[in-house]
C-alpha cells in the first residue's frame, strides 16, 4: 500500500500543480492533506478546487480555520491575506452552487481523521489546528511530545511548522533528507512532519510533501522535493494589491 501525504498548500497553485504531477509519475492515487489549503498564497479558488477533486481526506488548518473566526493572533501579512481570501471565497446573496460548495468544504473540514493504527492532524492532537510540534523543542518541551506519541498507536502525521522530518518516541530527530524506515531504531510510535508544498520554511524552496510506502512488515518515508515556477506564484502574488508582495519574495529562499 502506498499513499501520498501533503501540508500547508497556502493557495500556492503552481506548487501544487507540480506535486500532482509527480503523483501521478509515481502513479499514487491516494492523497491525504493536512489542511491550511488557503492563506499567504495568490490562488485559493484553484486551490480549494483541485484539492478537492484530487485528495482522499482533508483536515482543518489555522488558516482555514480563519476564514470563520479571524486570523487573532496572526502577524499583519498573514492576516490581510485571510481576509482577502475570505472576501474570495465567502459566497454572497446571488453566489451559484460551486461557490457556496467549496465554501462549505473548507469551513467543515473535520480536525483530524485515523487511517488505520495513525493519526492525522495539521497541528497536534491536543490542540489541532494551532499548536506547533517544533522538533527543536524536544528536550524542553518534553511532555508535549509525550502526550503526542500517546494519541497514536503508531505515526502521527502533522504540518503547520513547515519543517519536514520525523520525530521517534525514542526522542531522536530524524532529518527528511534522510528518509525514515518505522521502528528501525527501536521505537513504537513517531511523529512525521510532512512539510509544505506551498511554503516550505526549511531554506529549501522546492514543495515538499511525503510518500508513504507499507511493504510488508516495513513502513518507508520518503519526503519529495519537486521544483515549481516559483517565479509565476511571486507574480500572482505581486498582481494581488491585498496581498503584500514578502509573502512572495520569501518563496525564493524557502524561508
Amino acid at each position: 500500500m502506498t499513499y501520498a501525504v501533503i501540508s500547508d498548500l497556502h493557495a500556492n497553485l503552481p506548487a501544487l500543480q507540480e506535486v500532482l504531477k509527480d503523483l501521478e509519475s509515481l502513479g499514487i492515487d491516494e492523497v491525504y492533506c493536512l489542511g491550511d489549503v488557503v492563506g499567504y498564497g495568490p490562488d485559493p479558488t484553484a486551490c480549494v478546487d483541485l484539492v478537492r477533486q484530487r485528495v482522499h481526506k482533508t483536515v482543518k488548518g489555522n488558516h482555514d480555520e480563519a476564514l470563520v473566526h479571524g486570523g487573532y493572533g496572526f502577524h499583519l501579512r498573514a492576516r490581510e491575506a485571510i481576509d482577502w481570501t475570505r472576501d474570495e471565497l465567502k459566497p454572497g446573496f446571488f453566489s451559484g452552487l460551486t461557490v457556496r460548495q467549496r465554501w462549505d468544504f473548507l469551513t467543515s473540514l473535520p480536525l483530524r481523521f485515523e487511517r488505520g493504527k495513525d493519526v492525522f492532524v495539521h497541528g497536534s492532537p491536543r490542540d489541532p489546528t494551532s499548536e506547533y510540534l517544533l522538533a527543536e523543542w524536544l528536550h524542553s518541551r518534553r511532555e508535549m511530545f509525550s502526550e503526542a506519541f500517546d494519541a497514536t498507536d503508531r505515526l502521527l502525521f502533522t504540518g503547520h511548522t513547515h519543517l519536514p522530518c520525523a520525530v521517534t518516541d525514542t526522542y531522536e530527530v530524524v532529518s527528511s533528507t534522510e528518509g525514515y524506515v518505522f521502528g528501525a531504531r527501536g521505537e513504537q510510535r513517531a511523529i512525521v512532519n510532512v512539510g509544505s508544498v506551498g511554503q516550505p520554511r526549511d531554506k529549501d524552496p522546492r514543495a515538499c510533501y511525503v510518500v508513504v510506502r507499507e511493504e510488508g512488515a516495513d513502513l518507508r518515508i520518503e519526503w519529495r522535493r519537486v521544483a515549481y515556477a516559483i517565479e509565476e506564484t511571486i507574480s500572482r502574488v505581486v498582481a494581488q494589491p491585498r496581498l503584500d508582495n514578502r509573502l512572495g519574495e520569501r518563496l525564493r529562499h524557502g524561508a
